[in-house]
């Protein structure tokens, strides 16, 4: 594995990777144990699950429906495919709330509800987009008696990473931390059984477009940030992923 420690990149978008099988190779060869492919809609989620299913014991899908994807007459068809196929992934996402996206509040609300009603159903993990809206979205989470869950990429509030990290949830980091001071900051403090790494891919973090390899970038500056070796990030954060999401076929 040369020089990289192991890690785990916890959320990236595959199917919109424009040579995902490229991609993957590159990062099994830069120490990156595995992917969690997360979809956003029907097509997003078919091609994603097509990828896991060409990389077993290195692509593992999670199915979702995005708040930038919600479509109101693809309602209940995502959610009867989602019902249908989340046995068959380590977790439901990417799911959330998200008021800049187009859908209104209430409706946002109501899908996220039956979102997170899916996945206690299945007793999935849930992978949560919350951009401007984090305390409401732990609320839903946490009174969805959902076990487990991912706040990804988190950006919110410093006082609410405690009562997340209470609650035995995750929040992940990302290659923002590269130039995003107040990302910087709530990384920082969250507790270190509580952190994921991850990319987003293909998220363009300023000059770096990402990809799953780059998830070694997340874990060089959360140790910058933390204070802590990479070493120790890395062991951390690789055994966090496997509780979370059942990676027990996964070796180091």
């Amino acid at each position: 594995m040369g020089k990289f420690p192991p890690v785990i990149d916890t959320h990236a978008h595959l199917d919109e990777l424009p040579d995902p099988e490229t991609a993957i190779k590159e990062a099994r060869e830069g120490a990156v144990l595995g992917i969690v492919a997360v979809g956003q809609d029907i097509p997003s989620n078919q091609k994603t699950l097509a990828i896991a299913s060409r990389h077993e014991g290195c692509v593992y899908p999670a199915i979702g429906y995005h708040p930038w994807r919600l479509s109101p007459d693809q309602d209940d068809e995502t959610f009867a495919y989602l019902d249908a196929h989340v046995k068959h992934c380590v977790a439901l996402g990417e799911v959330g709330l998200d008021y800049k996206a187009k859908r209104k509040k209430k409706a946002q609300k109501a899908i996220f509800g039956e979102l997170l009603s899916i996945a206690k159903r299945h007793n999935k993990p849930v992978i949560v987009h919350c951009r401007y809206v984090h305390e409401t979205a732990y609320r839903a989470v946490k009174e969805a008696g959902i076990e487990k869950a991912v706040f990804h990429w988190y950006s919110g509030a410093l006082d609410l990473i405690p009562f997340i990290a209470g609650e035995g949830y995750y929040m992940s980091a990302t290659p923002a931390l590269l130039y995003n001071p107040y990302h910087a900051e709530a990384i920082r403090a969250v507790p270190l059984p509580n952190l994921l790494l991850e990319t987003d891919a293909p998220v363009q973090y300023q000059d770096l477009a990402a990809r799953p390899v780059h998830v070694q970038i997340t874990l060089q500056e959360v140790a910058r940030v933390k204070g802590v070796s990479a070493e120790e990030i890395a062991a951390q954060t690789t055994q966090n992923a496997k509780e979370c999401f059942g990676l027990s076929d996964l070796e180091s």
